[in-house]
């Protein structure tokens, strides 16, 4: 997933958004911690 004014993506897995997103969707997040580093969770797009 790519944020605004950051220079890293961060990883999204699917079980992680709520409802369905498509690619260009504006989405809010929290970032959760796994053991491959930060990630997106709570996935939500944003009308």
């Amino acid at each position: 997933m790519e944020r605004e004014n950051e220079d890293k993506d961060l990883f999204v897995h699917k079980t992680n958004v709520e409802g369905q997103i498509r690619d260009g969707d504006k989405v809010e997040f929290e970032i959760g911690e796994s053991e491959k580093g930060p990630n997106a969770v709570k996935v939500k797009r944003v009308e």
